[in-house]
């Protein structure tokens, strides 16, 4: 376990959102909830601030934070057309 996890006993998570113009924003936290309120109300990214809502649509656990920024990298990576079949394989696996 790193100091990440040990400091705050959680995972981190990557994660991807829709925002209300239909683009996608990666990112990554301890605390989805927190994060998913912190969008929303305008104090999240400066990506998302001028497209709220935003909504919650992939994540993933991951290790510690380290891990958690390497995911979001790949991630961003990725053509949106790839994004969209992640989101649609997590979705249809809930």
């Amino acid at each position: 376990m790193t100091k990440d996890n040990v400091e705050n006993g959680k995972n981190a998570y990557t994660y991807m959102v829709e925002c209300a113009d239909g683009s996608l924003y990666t990112g990554w936290t301890y605390d989805l909830d927190k994060r998913m309120k912190a969008h929303n109300s305008g104090k999240g990214a400066k990506y998302t601030k001028s497209r709220l809502p935003v909504r919650l649509v992939y994540y993933e656990p991951v290790k510690d934070k380290s891990c958690a920024l390497k995911r979001e990298y790949a991630i961003k990576q990725l053509k949106r057309k790839d994004k969209l079949k992640l989101i649609h394989g997590f979705n249809d696996n809930k």
